[in-house]
């Protein structure tokens, strides 16, 4: 494949790549400030939908259509049910080889189903708030940077989760049973079928986080707290003095490579047949620390060096100058784009040189009067054709006459003249002379 062939490739694959529109997955957020004891809060939001289709109709569609059910509530680790999920997440953790602790938990959960003409869809959330603490090895000291534990962030919870609200309980992990405490006729069509199976997958799964190693996550680093005009933009003081490094990870790219939607389908049959699918899209996460941070494995473990300065060149001067590395490096950049638009306007000149004027040459054309005008006179109006041919066979309807010529009557014979009486012409003489043919109005 040629050269420009390659790049036209690479461009579509990262237009497809961000065309995948995302839908409902785990999505998780962690900020921590690097210290030692401290306890720093994680959010992750598990999200997922379920889909029922009855094109053709049936009871599950008669039992559906127009049907509206909802389970929202708030728990937290004051309920026993929350406090045995926290005791799990801890032993799950544990399992991951992190030495993260979890001391709290908070979760909010949001399921809807909707039931219209042709499907029925469930949308499950939920979204757990953790406090965490143990997770930072060092702390930072003497030019030494600081390490946190990130083997904790491929949480994932099996089995059911049963937690109470306002005196009822509610199982929140397994989608089928939000099916099975709504839609009794649904959940006894789905037991023994494969879409039961589907339907006991997890919802708190954040597997896919810790799938993808640190190393392919996108870097950024933000030294806007250390410099000097900070303050003047409203910055508060518990950022200002402090850079921040973040992990971002959950973007299509060659690198990360292509993120799809987490799709699983099945059928089953009771008066009619019956489709069902569940959707969610790839995992997505966002780690900030204080400091400047860098990757490390230690001891096959997966940890964020962090140090409270950023090493010379990546942050800004105590006189708020932008970095001489970022100038330089943007400067570099024009450079080659400009060097790249030269090279290929260069390379098309070449190839354009001895081509010329296409299409007729000006040699082999001639010109031609289209028009005449009354009076004797010409118009400046003119064609030209090829010198080849005859101007007949391109004529223009300028050569036509504008105006009908009018015929010019036969001359007839002059009568003879016969001498007039002398009256008459002294008469005339004292009148004058008229025009011929006049006569009185």
């Amino acid at each position: 494949m040629s050269r420009a062939g390659i790049i036209i490739a690479s461009f579509a694959v990262l237009m497809v790549a961000s065309s995948v529109a995302p839908a409902f997955a785990a999505q998780m957020e962690f900020r921590t400030w690097v210290e030692p004891g401290a306890t720093d809060e994680v959010e992750i939001k598990f999200q997922r939908t379920v889909i029922l289709n009855y094109d053709e109709g049936g009871m599950l569609a008669d039992d559906l259509r127009g049907q509206k059910f909802a389970k929202t509530f708030t728990v937290t680790s004051a309920d026993p049910g929350v406090t045995e999920l926290r005791d799990r997440i801890n032993y799950q953790l544990s399992q991951l080889g992190s030495s993260a602790s979890i001391t709290d938990v908070q979760i909010d959960y949001d399921t809807k189903l909707t039931g219209r003409n042709l499907n029925t869809s469930i949308d499950y959330k939920i979204i757990l708030t953790l406090s965490m603490t143990n997770h930072v090895l060092r702390e930072s000291s003497s030019g030494q940077s600081g390490l946190v534990d990130m083997n904790w962030r491929g949480l994932m919870v099996p089995g059911d989760v049963s937690v109470s609200s306002k005196g009822i309980s509610n199982e929140i992990n397994l989608p089928i049973s939000f099916i099975r405490d709504t839609v009794p006729s649904l959940h006894s069509a789905i037991l023994g079928t494969e879409a039961e199976g589907i339907l006991n997958n997890p919802i708190m799964d954040a597997s896919g986080i810790k799938a993808q190693p640190l190393g392919n996550w996108h870097f950024l680093f933000d030294p806007t707290g250390i410099n000097v005009d900070a303050s003047q933009y409203g910055l508060s003081e518990e950022l200002a003095g402090t850079v921040w490094s973040s992990y971002t990870m959950g973007e299509s790219s060659l690198r990360e490579g292509i993120q799809t939607e987490k799709e699983f389908q099945a059928s089953f049959t009771t008066d009619k047949t019956y489709d069902l699918r569940t959707i969610e899209s790839a995992d997505s996460a966002n780690i900030f620390f204080a400091g400047f941070a860098n990757i490390d494995v230690l001891d096959s473990t997966e940890v964020v060096g962090v140090y409270p300065e950023a090493p010379e060149g990546f942050a800004t001067t105590s006189t708020g100058e932008f970095p001489a590395m970022i100038i330089y490096g943007m400067a570099g950049m024009a450079a080659i784009g400009g060097v790249a638009v030269f090279i290929v306007s260069e390379k098309k000149r070449k190839n354009d040189m001895g081509a010329g004027q296409t299409g007729i040459d000006p040699t082999r054309l001639v010109g031609a009067d289209t028009s005449t005008g009354s009076g004797g006179y010409k118009t400046n109006r003119g064609e030209a054709h090829l010198a080849d041919d005859e101007y007949q066979q391109h004529r223009s309807v300028y050569e036509d006459p504008q105006v009908e010529a009018q015929p010019e009557p036969e001359a007839q014979p002059e009568p003879e003249a016969q001498p007039e009486p002398e009256e008459k012409k002294s008469e005339a003489s004292s009148r004058g002379s008229l025009p011929k043919g006049w006569k009185p109005e």
